[in-house]
C-alpha cells in the first residue's frame, strides 16, 4: 500500500492519480475539511481515502497502517484552513508523518521539498529542511525530491503572469534563469520515486528542459500568443524590504520565494535523467496549451 499525504491537492491528486492507472494500491490522506469534489475525483479513480491531519498524530498511524511507502506533498501554501500555519502544517506536521511512518515500518518515504539553490531564511524554507534532516536521520529509505519553480504556480495569474490579459510582474530584473518545472514532470518523478528500487536515500535536484529567465519567459509567451505583454518590475531592494517587514509566516515564505527567484535557479538535467527518464515539459509548451496557440 502508498499512502500519499496532501492527496486532495493538485500535485498529489495527480500522483494518485499515476499510481491508481498503474494498478499500484494507493491510500489518499484526507482531511474532514478537504474538498469534497477533490475526494470523490480520488475515488473514483481507485484511491481508498483515509480521514486524517498531519497534526494530529494518533489519525497518521492510523493511516500508515500496512503502508509500505509514503509519499508527502502536504504544504499550506495553497490550500490554508483554520489552525494551519507553515510551522505547525509544514514542519510540525511534516515531522509527525516521518515518525508516525517509522514507527508503522514504512520502507520508504518521498518527500516533494524544493531546490537546495532557495536558501531565504523564510519560514517554508525551513520547514522544508527541518522535515529533509528528520527524514535522513529516520531509519527509513527515502526521496527527497528538489524541484525549482513550478510553471503552473509561478507563470500563472496567482503570482502575477497574467498571461490571459498579457500582463507580467517580474521580481528583481528578470535576467537570472530558472529551471521551470511543470507540476506534470514532478508527479512523474514521484511516481518513479516509489517504483524505481534502486532510487533510494538521495535528493534529486528537479528542473525543466532548459533554464529560462523569466523575460525569456514573456518572450515566449508574446512569440506564442502574437501579442506583447505590459510588464512592471518589482526591485529586488523592495523584495527584501517585504520579506523583512513581513510578520504572517506565509506572507514571509512567499517573500523569501520572490527574493531567490529574482536570484535565479538553474538545475542541470542531465545525469538525473540518464538515471530517470522522463519527457520534460518546457515553458514554450506550457504557453501553447495555456494559450492555446
Amino acid at each position: 500500500m502508498i499512502l500519499i499525504a496532501g492527496a486532495t491537492g493538485f500535485l498529489g491528486g495527480e500522483i494518485c492519480a499515476r499510481l491508481a492507472a498503474a494498478a499500484e494500491p494507493v491510500r489518499g490522506l484526507v482531511r474532514a475539511t478537504s474538498d469534497h469534489a477533490a475526494v470523490e475525483r480520488l475515488q473514483a479513480v481507485g484511491v481508498e481515502t483515509v480521514l486524517g491531519d498531519v497534526r494530529d498524530r494518533p489519525s497518521l498511524d492510523a493511516a500508515c497502517r500496512g503502508v509500505r511507502t509514503v509519499v508527502s506533498t502536504v504544504t499550506t501554501t495553497r490550500s490554508r484552513q483554520p489552525g494551519d500555519s507553515i510551522e505547525a502544517t509544514d514542519e510540525a506536521g511534516q515531522i509527525n508523518l516521518v515518525d508516525a511512518a517509522r514507527e508503522a515500518g514504512v520502507e520508504r518515504f518521498v518527500f516533494v521539498s524544493y531546490s537546495s539553490n532557495l536558501d531565504d531564511d523564510g519560514p517554508l524554507t525551513r520547514a522544508k529542511r527541518a522535515v529533509e534532516s528528520r527524514l535522513r536521520n529516520s531509519g527509513m529509505s527515502y526521496v527527497i525530491l528538489r524541484p525549482s519553480y513550478f510553471m503552473e504556480v509561478w507563470l500563472s495569474p496567482h503570482l502575477g503572469f497574467d498571461f490571459a490579459n498579457r500582463k507580467v510582474t517580474l521580481y528583481g530584473s528578470g535576467e537570472q534563469r530558472i529551471s521551470f518545472i511543470s507540476l506534470g514532470n514532478v508527479a512523474e518523478f514521484a511516481v518513479r520515486a516509489v517504483r524505481t528500487a534502486d532510487v533510494v536515500d538521495t535528493a534529486i535536484e528537479l528542473g525543466g528542459p532548459n533554464a529560462v529567465s523569466p523575460l525569456e519567459a514573456v518572450r515566449t509567451f508574446e512569440e506564442v500568443g502574437g501579442a506583447p505583454f505590459e510588464q512592471q518590475q518589482v526591485p529586488e531592494d523592495a523584495l527584501r524590504d517585504q520579506f523583512a517587514a513581513a510578520t504572517d509566516s506565509l506572507q514571509k515564505s512567499f517573500a523569501g520565494l520572490m527574493l531567490d527567484y529574482a536570484r535565479g535557479d538553474e538545475i542541470p538535467m542531465e545525469d538525473t535523467l540518464r538515471r530517470i527518464p522522463v519527457q520534460l515539459t518546457s515553458v514554450r509548451d506550457y504557453a501553447r496549451t495555456v494559450l492555446g496557440g
